[in-house]
């Protein structure tokens, strides 16, 4: 048997998704295809998948070429007008066993070329098909997908739909199972994972399940979470923060932009006083809490000062991973009819912006230099802190394992133990 071929573009939540595709096209008995599960958060985003679509039908020129994601879901009419591509199928198809059960030899021909239904109208999300994915030290559990914010610049929630919260119960359970096949650390992932349980019995909060998390499952030895809304964040959370040392001291905020104004043209719930007290807050309770953050350079109307107080915002929240995104427009969202930046300007903002970022980030590393870690091994000579830093050793290491050791110096991004 020809098993099916599988590259995933974009966000974790996407690998995880491909993982889960994996296994029901397995199930299937899908023969002789190559999926591309694509990402749409920017138009580069979109470009790139064409490009690797063209790529891959060379390679495979015999090939059932599926593609899916979030680009298919919210312009399948461009993927299906390629020449490459054989079928294309929404979000919530690909998670779906019988859409694989109508891919197998002998129905391929009976399918519909385009599978793609109205994402607004789904209730439920998936995130029980798999036991998580990842290395053999850390697993990544999706707990939430979709989104009920429309950001001016963001075209996720059409390509993932309104905010869906899988069970605690479920959660708990998957991450039970987990740590007995041996993971010592799992991330829990979502599109908007701090609006977890809005939509469930009770409305819990995310810190609900976080604290429901550490306490049934004694056994697990590290818990992180992905990207979060500063502005969401409830008590719980605060409280698991500060005396929870089994949650990792590391959040990855969407920030977005340091200017007021902007924030507000971006249809953001915050401002920048927020993401600083936050931040501030957050230090407070767990002194060693490091900071990642995505951040938009060129965002339209964005003048130079507005973009000097985003520049500030990197100091003034104390960030050290910064992900920098030029901005680039999406058909169909309000920012794309907004009085666009010069491209040459919001090239050199975004260069300027990463440049901050490699500062902030060799303050970190020198901060730790003499300091004992405790490093979750992902091979036998590279581990990452409790902070999400890599450690280069010099010997081998036991994989998937957590060991301890004082950090002796740096190299590029990555500490030396």
């Amino acid at each position: 048997m020809n098993a099916p071929k599988f590259t995933t573009l974009g966000c974790r939540l996407n690998a995880y998704e491909t993982e889960a595709m994996k296994e029901l096209a397995g199930a299937a008995g899908v023969e002789n295809a190559v999926v591309v599960n694509t990402c749409a958060v920017t138009a580069e985003a979109v470009r790139k998948a064409k490009k690797e679509i063209r790529k891959l039908r060379r390679e495979n020129p015999d090939a059932t070429l599926i593609v899916t994601g979030c680009a298919a879901q919210t312009e399948p009419e461009t993927f299906i007008a390629m020449p490459e591509v054989s079928k294309v199928i929404g979000n919530t198809e690909k998670m779906q066993a019988e859409t694989w059960n109508g891919m197998a030899p002998d129905l391929i021909g009976q399918t519909e070329p385009v599978q793609v239904d109205d994402i607004m109208s789904v209730t439920e999300t998936a995130g029980h098909l798999i036991d998580g994915f990842g290395t053999r030290s850390r697993a990544y559990v999706q707990v939430q997908n979709g989104c009920d914010h429309r950001c001016t610049f963001c075209i996720i929630p059409y390509g993932r739909g309104n905010s869906r919260s899988v069970p605690a119960g479920v959660v708990v359970e998957q991450i039970k199972r987990l740590v007995g096949k041996g993971y010592n650390e799992v991330v829990l992932t979502g599109v908007d994972l701090t609006s977890w349980g809005a939509d469930l019995p009770a409305e819990p909060k995310l810190g609900d399940l976080v604290m429901r998390i550490l306490k049934l499952v004694p056994d697990l030895p590290r818990l992180r979470i992905s990207s979060i809304d500063s502005i969401e964040v409830d008590e719980n959370l605060m409280q698991a923060i500060a005396t929870e040392p089994r949650l990792m001291p590391h959040l990855h905020l969407s920030l977005q932009h340091g200017d007021d104004l902007i924030l507000k043209r971006m249809k953001r719930r915050h401002l920048r006083d927020d993401a600083i007290k936050f931040s501030e807050d957050a230090r407070k309770l767990r002194p060693d809490m490091t900071f990642g953050a995505d951040i938009i350079a060129g965002f339209p109307t964005e003048t130079e000062a507005h973009f000097e107080n985003s520049l500030k915002l990197v100091d003034d929240c104390a960030l050290t991973w910064l992900h920098v995104f030029p901005y680039s427009p999406r058909q169909g969202t309000p920012a794309a009819r907004m009085p666009a930046v010069n491209g040459k300007d919001i090239k050199a903002r975004a260069a300027r912006l990463r440049e901050a970022g490699k500062v902030r980030v060799y303050a970190h590393l020198n901060e730790q230099i003499g300091k004992t870690h405790h490093i979750l091994m992902e091979n036998p000579r590279m581990g990452r802190t409790e902070q999400f830093t890599e450690v280069a050793f010099d010997t081998d290491q036991p994989e998937s394992q957590i060991v301890t050791a004082e950090i002796t110096g740096s190299r590029g991004d990555q500490l030396i133990a």
